[in-house]
C-alpha cells in the first residue's frame, strides 16, 4: 500500500508506478447481481449452460462490471492521505482487450500517470491494467481522472 501524503505528494508522483492490487475473485453470483442492478442480462454473462457452446467456454465478465470495481482495486494500491477527499472525474480512455471468464481472478496494476493543479485541488490521471489469472491479455485498461481537494479549501 502505498500512501500519498497530501496534493503535493500526488504531483510529486507523476508518472510513479504505485504498484498492484490483490488477487480478486469473480464469481457467478456477482456477475448475476450486476446483471440484476444494470438490467443487462445477455445471455454470454449470465446463462453458464447457452455460454459453454460460445467461443468463451463459459461465461465471462461484463466489462463494465471489471470497471466498476476499479476503485475498489485502487483502494489497495494507494492512498491519500491529509486530502479533504477524492471525487471520481471521469474516464479518457477504456478498453477491453480480452473477456474475464467467469470464476477467474483479476488484480490491477496502477501508474499515477500524471498530476496537475486544478482549483482547489489536483487532478491525477490513473493508468490501469487489469489482468486475469485466466489469459495474458488484459481485460481491461483504463485511464481514469480523478480530482483531489485541499482540507483547506473544504472548510
Amino acid at each position: 500500500m502505498v500512501v500519498v501524503s497530501g496534493l503535493q505528494g500526488l504531483l510529486d508522483r507523476a508518472g510513479q508506478d504505485l504498484g498492484a492490487s490483490g488477487w480478486h475473485e469473480l464469481p457467478q453470483h456477482d456477475v448475476d447481481a450486476f446483471a440484476d442492478v444494470t438490467r443487462d442480462h445477455q445471455w454470454i454473462h449470465v446463462d453458464p449452460a447457452r455460454a459453454a457452446a460460445s467461443p468463451f467456454g463459459g461465461t465471462i465478465v461484463h466489462g463494465y462490471f471489471t470497471l466498476a470495481l476499479l476503485p475498489m482495486l485502487h483502494a489497495e494500491v494507494f492512498t491519500v492521505a491529509d486530502v479533504a477527499h477524492g471525487l471520481n472525474y471521469g474516464l479518457d480512455r477504456v478498453r477491453f482487450p480480452a473477456p474475464a471468464p467467469v470464476g477467474s481472478k483479476i488484480r490491477a496494476h496502477v501508474t499515477l500517470a500524471s498530476a496537475k493543479e486544478a482549483g482547489h485541488g489536483v487532478q491525477v490521471k490513473l493508468e490501469t491494467t487489469v489482468e486475469t489469472d485466466a489469459g495474458s491479455k488484459p481485460v481491461c485498461v483504463a485511464e481514469s481522472l480523478v480530482r483531489y481537494y485541499d482540507k483547506k479549501a473544504a472548510s
